[in-house]
Formats: C-alpha cells, sequence, structure tokens
C-alpha cells in the first residue's frame, strides 16, 4: 500500500541553519502518529517544514504523489494539509463563524459538524476570536483546519497550556477525528501518554534526527524506554 505522506531524506531549518537532518517517515491514510522528543529537538521544525514555512535543504515530501517540497504553503493547504500552528493563528478580528467560513471547502468536515463536535463554538458564533479563552481558540484552530477538509492534519501541542476539563474535550475530538472518521494526523506533544494511546505509530526525534520509529502501542507498554528517549529521569 503506497503511503499517504512520504518524507524521505530530509534536512531542513531556518535560513542557512539546518535543523533537521536526514529525516525519514511515513503514514498511511486513516493513521495517526505520535512525533515525540524533548524541547528543541525539532518536532515543530519538522511540523513545519511538511506546511512549508522552512527551508527545506535536501530530500523529497510527498503526499498522496504530490510533491509538496515544490510548493508554497498555501499550495500546500490545496493539495490537503491541514495545519494548527502552536500559535493557533485564528483571525482575532473575525468572529467564530466567520473564522470557519472564510476558509472552508466543501466536503465532509462544515462549519456546522465542528459546532456538533464543540458546543462551546456554537454558542459563541459570534464573538470575535479575542473575545475566546485559550481553550476556545483551540477548538477553533482546529475546526478551522477540519473545515479545509484536508487529507492531514499538522497538530502541534494541541493541549499546551491548557485546563485539564479542556485538554479531556480535546483529546476526545482529537480521538473522533482520527481513530472514528479516520482522518490521518501527524500530532506534537507533551503528553506522550495521552497521545500514543490514539495513535497508530510513534517516532521520536533526538537533535534532529529519527532515533526511534514503532508502533505507538509497543512504546506505551515500555514506559522505562520511553523516559529514557525522552530524558525523562525516574
Amino acid at each position: 500500500m503506497r503511503a499517504l505522506l512520504q518524507v524521505e531524506n530530509v534536512s531542513a531549518g531556518y535560513g542557512e541553519a539546518v535543523v533537521l537532518t536526514d529525516i525519514s517517515l511515513a503514514i498511511n491514510a486513516g493513521e495517526t502518529l505520535a512525533l515525540l522528543g524533548r524541547n528543541g529537538t525539532g518536532k515543530t521544525t519538522l511540523i513545519n517544514t511538511l506546511a512549508g514555512a522552512t527551508r527545506q535543504h535536501a530530500g523529497r515530501i510527498t503526499l498522496s504523489g504530490v510533491a509538496l517540497h515544490t510548493l508554497k504553503a498555501h499550495e500546500r493547504a490545496a493539495a490537503g494539509i491541514g495545519w494548527v500552528p502552536q500559535e493557533r493563528n485564528i483571525f482575532k478580528s473575525l468572529t467564530v463563524h466567520e473564522n470557519l467560513t472564510a476558509v472552508a471547502r466543501a466536503g465532509h468536515w462544515t462549519p456546522e459538524r465542528v459546532y456538533d463536535m464543540f458546543p462551546r463554538l456554537a454558542e459563541r458564533k459570534t464573538n470575535m476570536g479575542t473575545q475566546l479563552s485559550g481553550g476556545e481558540q483551540q477548538m477553533l484552530a482546529l475546526g478551522r483546519a477540519l473545515v479545509l477538509n484536508p487529507k492531514l492534519l499538522l497538530l502541534d501541542e494541541p493541549l499546551e497550556g491548557l485546563a485539564p476539563i479542556i485538554v479531556e474535550e480535546l483529546l476526545a475530538a482529537i480521538a473522533r477525528i482520527t481513530r472514528d472518521e479516520g482522518m490521518s494526523a501527524i500530532i506534537v506533544e507533551q503528553h506522550p501518554q495521552a497521545i500514543l494511546k490514539i495513535s497508530h505509530t510513534a517516532v521520536v526525534l533526538d537533535h534532529g534526527t529519527v532515533v526511534h520509529a514503532s508502533r505507538a502501542d509497543e512504546l506505551l507498554k515500555q514506559p522505562e524506554r520511553l523516559d529514557k528517549l525522552l530524558g525523562v529521569a525516574r
């Protein structure tokens, strides 16, 4: 079976600075990949590289056979990339509903389906982005990516800095989107156990290179190995 996303020997960074070296990985349609590693190991740079926001020095990236590495960021979105960066990047001067309808493309995910998944957003349709809490902004950022009806979601630390009750709500939503509805995703997260439980595969980065790749459930069953890979002291 041909992989949905194929990353082959990619090196990338910012300007002349190379952060990632010889990265190779693949993800099949309907699968979720947990991208793990300590802070500063290149996880966000890899997500940004897939989205077209870094300088790529070498390698190939293909999505459904389309050469992403030759495309600009907005062209990658049109090719099927749905990106939720750490900064969320919602339109703060637009209402919740305007944020969703401004970027929506025809397909399975509509603003109405986003409201069904996040009733909080339905209650705040006419609120400006500046009037939302951090958790609500993250829900809106995820909803904006979904209404693009992408082939692949890129989620960069979607749970960072959120209250536990919001973390639970977002985790349930991500599980529904990926496990139940078959959306492919790459998720960067500092809560490895939570993400590994809803992922199919796992990749760990260190110093900008892949140091581990396996099934997510296998890594979840090896907590001591996971702690060692992430530099966590017991």
